[in-house]
């Protein structure tokens, strides 16, 4: 295993999710219910398979696309969705 690999996407992926919409939705299941590890394991559970279908996409789309062309389309898409939420909140 690269642990340097491992390292850098667990951080960037824990920062990214820290205050996501995600971590919202898993604070107000868990206070409206009594069943903290129920909710505890549907949440990761949850973000488990939605990480496995992003990496499988990820080495898919990897060996079809140059990996540099995903980091600039990956960035722009999420800047492009941040802005529409922008718009759409205001107009």
């Amino acid at each position: 295993m690269d642990m340097k690999i491992f390292w850098t996407t667990f951080v960037t992926i824990f920062v990214a999710e820290m205050g996501d919409k995600t971590q919202f939705a898993a604070l107000a299941a868990s206070a409206s219910s009594k069943s903290t590890w129920s909710v505890l394991l549907a949440v990761v559970l949850a973000l488990s398979f939605a990480g496995v279908i992003g990496v499988l996409a990820g080495k898919f789309l990897g060996q079809l696309v140059d990996p540099q062309i995903l980091r600039y389309f990956s960035g722009a898409l999420f800047i492009g969705v941040g802005i529409w939420i922008l718009f759409r909140a205001n107009g």
